[in-house]
């Protein structure tokens, strides 16, 4: 079981780069980067508001459940 973060994803649609991202949320690189690639153990509901916010999109836009994993 797995939490997917499709971050990249959302950040293509939105023609937006990862610098831009974290200048706009106020969260450095490396921790987007971390969560970018699935690395992040938890995120606080208030820097997914804040992603969500400036990507336009709802949580479930960025984080997808995988039985998988």
């Amino acid at each position: 079981m797995a939490i997917i973060v499709n971050l990249d994803v959302m950040l293509a649609k939105r023609k937006m780069s990862l610098t831009e991202l974290s200048e706009e949320v106020g969260i450095t690189m490396s921790n987007l980067s971390i969560l970018k690639t699935g690395k992040a153990k938890a995120i606080r509901f208030s820097t997914l508001e804040a992603i969500c916010e400036a990507l336009d999109c709802q949580p479930g836009d960025i984080l997808e459940y995988s039985e998988d994993g």
